[in-house]
């Protein structure tokens, strides 16, 4: 069977709030399917720690501009008042097109746009325990003052909230235990890929 030939792939967004553990889990999952993550576009400067194409696609934000014109993002926002993130569709679509499963990191409002470009879509948000135990693990992570935390739990409540509005998640998992989650996570995304296949 060529490429071309293939049955479609599977799209997944995976969401959640800081804190909850939701990269961790997304790693976790990426290294046991065989699964394409798909890389954002974004207009900040690249670190030196990142590497082009793998973690962000970097671009100025005239191109960035052409792209939206175009129609070519899934999904995009701009990130306080500065910086633009976004994905690109046609890698995407592509992966997609050849059978492969696709895996987005993305927030709640980056859901609602995919949700409606890709009704198909298969939507996952990792949840805390409790707001006390997610309060925790953010001023555990001693990134930030205790203001920062404080705007960072209060954000995160309310996404949290927004995740619940019906049809924009099919599932929710509770991080209550890593390994837990990621093998609820797995298995979410194994069952809906033999369904659709």
């Amino acid at each position: 069977m060529s490429p071309n030939d293939a049955a479609p792939g599977l799209l997944v967004m995976i969401s959640g709030p800081s804190g909850v553990g939701k990269t961790t889990i997304l790693h976790r999952v990426l290294g046991e399917l065989d699964a394409v993550f798909s890389v954002s576009a974004t207009t900040r400067a690249k670190t030196a720690r990142e590497t082009e194409g793998v973690d962000y696609r970097f671009i100025d934000e005239t191109a960035f501009q052409g792209m939206i014109d175009r129609g070519e993002f899934l999904e995009f926002a701009q990130v306080f008042g500065r910086n633009w993130y976004g994905t690109p569709s046609a890698p995407v679509d592509e992966a997609i097109a050849a059978g492969r499963t696709v895996v987005l990191d993305i927030d709640v409002h980056g859901a609602r746009q995919v949700r409606e470009k890709r009704p198909h879509v298969f939507g996952i948000f990792i949840l805390p325990p409790s707001e006390d135990e997610l309060h925790r693990r953010l001023a555990g992570r001693g990134r930030e003052d205790a203001e920062a935390i404080e705007r960072r739990f209060a954000e995160a409540k309310r996404e949290i909230a927004a995740a619940k509005a019906p049809g924009l998640y099919d599932a929710f998992v509770e991080n209550d235990d890593l390994d837990r989650a990621v093998d609820a996570t797995l298995a979410l995304i194994r069952t809906r890929t033999l369904a659709a296949s």
